[in-house]
């Protein structure tokens, strides 16, 4: 356990998030996933989370642990053609994980996927949030569009806007 992790994230206030990304940039990001949508048959969702309460923190629970519960609770994984993706963002560790349901994993490489976060990563250090991710959406429509082309029937399964945790 790291005391130093613990304390930053005992004392990272829920409204953080709001301050990184102000609802107008929430509301942004939401038409950026509507918007790729409307070219592939994945499903994005973006999560955000300022800090982990002590529970978790004291049971070492990591971000890729909490994106993947993320992952569940949102109910990614509940699309038809099992083509949800996952951009789970903590802002007190500083850390962005994308998960992909198991149709998209089989064909989109986890090294694929890495990449897009370490870019994300490096426009968050440079403090350019909002833009950071509507950079990685813009990627993961990219990846998207080619292995999950969009059809005539084209159905929204998920919800657009941003999910702050």
């Amino acid at each position: 356990m790291n005391l130093g992790r613990v304390i930053r994230h005992l004392f990272a206030p829920d409204w953080l998030v709001y301050r990184v990304f102000p609802r107008a940039a929430l509301k942004r990001i939401g038409d950026a996933v509507r918007q790729s949508e409307a070219s592939h048959r994945g499903e994005l969702r973006v999560a955000i989370e300022a800090g982990i309460g002590l529970l978790p923190l004291l049971r070492g629970v990591t971000p890729r642990d909490r994106a993947l519960d993320a992952f569940a609770r949102l109910r990614v994984w509940d699309t038809e053609e099992n083509g949800g993706v996952l951009i789970y963002l903590q802002l007190v560790d500083r850390d962005i994980e994308i998960v992909a349901d198991r149709g998209i994993s089989a064909k989109v490489a986890q090294a694929q996927w890495d990449a897009i976060c370490h870019r994300m990563e490096e426009a968050f250090r440079a403090r350019r949030f909002e833009q950071g991710v509507l950079e990685g959406i813009a990627e993961i429509t990219t990846l998207l569009a080619t292995h999950f082309p969009a059809r005539r029937e084209n159905p929204d399964e998920l919800p657009d806007r941003p999910t702050v945790l």
